[in-house]
This record gives structure tokens, sequence and C-alpha cells, in this order.
């Protein structure tokens, strides 16, 4: 049986070496502490890659563009460096390295962004895979019709790639009368929310009222919640929790009734679920935490890099799931919300 060897995490990127073994590459912040590093060896011998490793690449916040450069360089170039998932940097790194890459997605284009770095046919390609993964996770959760039926909003907070990538999603024609009644983004940057503006422009999905709203901390924030109408899906995409502490809500806030409460992550203390989880059973709210968007984040880029086939829904899908749940161990920030988290790692894709 061939081996599967673990995750080397948190390298300097100065000091990247040249790959043994077939690799895919982790480019973050923290990647020590994701839950990937023990469960990326559990799917591989589960999907068959044979003796693969997963290795970590820690930068920080807005990072110089020479190191994103220099990483890129190094995946491009090293033969055994068979791709990388990329997190938190999705735009720097796009903006630093597009003249690295030969190709990129449509998606890549369209939201000057990447998530996944990949080799084809000789090619070093670029993709921008979250808008997919994000429509997983979400159409996975949300009763089927939600904003159709109840005219609901989506209020995301932070304007981000995460946040681009979502209303992406949900505003497309495809989805015809099940989209948001209207959509609101907050953010403390004007920049931030200018290019949001511009990419939604672009992309021709205008058609449903947008506002794009500039906020200073968690007061601004509280009072656009409170605008929102019942149902409405409520988002928190700053990687406030995450990345750094705190939340994007004050504890004074109030959910709408019957809201949708979603934090994109996983792992850290996630004050805004702990926020949401504290109003849902007074306020009907349906509380979701970032796990089904990991595995689905994950394995959309897994098949990408490895040139294999690998479920979204169905019985391959929840076998990863029950994979990645079994190996996952809580943080002990995180012990105390383990046991109303264990729902989400089985989400299973409406059909």
């Amino acid at each position: 049986m061939s081996a599967v060897h673990g995750a080397l995490a948190g390298q300097d990127p100065a000091a990247l070496r040249p790959a043994t073994h077939p690799s895919l590459y982790f480019i973050g912040v923290s990647t020590g502490h994701s839950s990937i590093m023990q469960v990326f060896p559990a799917w591989a011998r589960h999907l068959g890659l044979g003796d693969v490793r997963i290795v970590g690449i820690d930068l920080p916040l807005h990072a110089p563009p020479a190191d994103y450069r220099r990483v890129v360089q190094f995946l491009k170039t090293d033969p055994l460096s068979l791709g990388a998932l990329v997190t938190t940097h999705k735009i720097d790194l796009y903006a630093a390295c597009r003249d690295l890459f030969d190709e990129a997605d449509a998606y890549a284009l369209a939201l000057g962004e990447t998530s996944c770095l990949s080799k084809r046919g000789g090619r070093f390609v670029c993709h921008a895979k979250d808008p997919v993964s994000a429509g997983l996770a979400v159409d996975g959760f949300l009763p089927p019709g939600h904003f159709e039926r109840t005219g609901a909003a989506a209020f995301l907070m932070g304007a981000g790639g995460a946040s681009i990538a979502l209303s992406c999603h949900l505003m497309q024609a495809a989805r015809g009368a099940d989209r948001p009644g209207r959509l609101v983004i907050s953010d403390p940057s004007a920049q931030r929310l200018q290019e949001i503006a511009r990419i939604h422009q672009a992309l021709g999905a205008l058609d449903i009222p947008c506002e794009y709203r500039l906020v200073d901390g968690s007061a601004g924030n509280d009072a656009l919640l409170a605008q929102q109408p019942p149902g409405t899906l409520v988002v928190n995409a700053t990687g406030l929790g995450k990345d750094r502490p705190g939340s994007p809500l004050s504890d004074a806030a109030e959910f709408p009734l019957r809201a949708v409460a979603w934090e994109f992550n996983y792992r850290g203390h996630l004050r805004f679920l702990d926020q949401a989880r504290r109003q849902q059973a007074s306020r009907g709210l349906q509380v979701e935490d970032g796990w089904t968007y990991f595995i689905h984040g994950w394995t959309r880029v897994i098949a990408e890099v490895f040139g294999i086939g690998i479920a979204t829904d169905g019985p391959g899908f929840d076998a990863l799931s029950r994979i990645a749940g079994q190996v996952h161990q809580p943080a002990p920030s995180d012990a105390a919300m383990a046991a109303a988290t264990s729902h989400t790692h089985t989400t299973r894709r409406h059909s």
C-alpha cells in the first residue's frame, strides 16, 4: 500500500526547497493550525493519490509582492510541486503574479484573484474556485427556493475575495427568481467596496438592488443588520475570528427573525458564531459554520491539481466529510461549540 506523508507546515517562503515527492502546497497565514494538515493525508489514502505530501507556506497579511512572486516562481518551476490552494492572499497574490501564469480561468480574470494553482500540459494555470465552492456550500444548507419564497436579503460583512465569490454565485441569472431581494455588502475599506462594485458591474450582475456600505467598526454593521428583513442570509466574510480576533458585530446586535447566520470559518475563536447561537432559539435562526465550505474548497482544488473527479454530493462527498470529521479535533477554544457544529460536518447538498 502506498504511503501518504503528512504536513510540513508554516514554511518560510525564502527557505523553500525542491519537493522530493509530489506535493500540494497551502499558501495561507497560519497553515499549521488548519485541519487540512491532518485531513489531507487521510483523504489522499481514500482517493488513492499515492505517495503525496501537503506543505504549508505562511505569509503575513498583505505580504510584499516580492514574497508572492518568490513562492509562485518556485511552484511554477519545481517539477514535483503540483499546485496549491491559496487562502487569505487570493487578491494580493494574483495582483503580484499575474504575469507568471500561462493561463487564467474565466473567474480568475473576472474577479482578479486566485485560490488554486495547477499544472496542465506544461502550462501553469491559476483558477478562482471560490464561486464554485461557496455556491456548493450555501446551496447545501439553504432551504430550496429560500430567496424566491421569502424575498429575503443577503448581508455580507467584508468585501474581500470570499464576499466577491459568494455574491457572484447568489446574483447569477441562472438562479432565476431564487436570488436575494437585495444585496448589502459592508467593509471598512472604500477601495474594497469600489472593487467589488466594479466586479459586479463587469459581470452584468446588477439587476438586483445592491448596497455597498462603508462602516467603521461593529456599530455600523449592527445598524445595517437591524435594517434587514426576516430570513436574511447574514455572513461573516471578514476573517475576524480566524485571521484576527473579534466579530464584525457587537454583542448588542440583533439578528433578523428566521435569519440564516453563516460564519465562513470553522476554526479559531468564532465570536460571530457564538453571537448567532445565543439568539438561535429566541430569533428562530439557522446557524452554520464554515466546515462544509472548507471541504468543498479543498476538494475542488485537489480535483484540479491531481486531475481526478471528486463528488460534490451523495455518498462520495459524504465519505470525504466523514473522514474529515473523524480526523479533525477541535482546538480548546472551539471545544465548547463542537457539539453544536457537528451537524454541519455531515451537511449534504440539497438535490
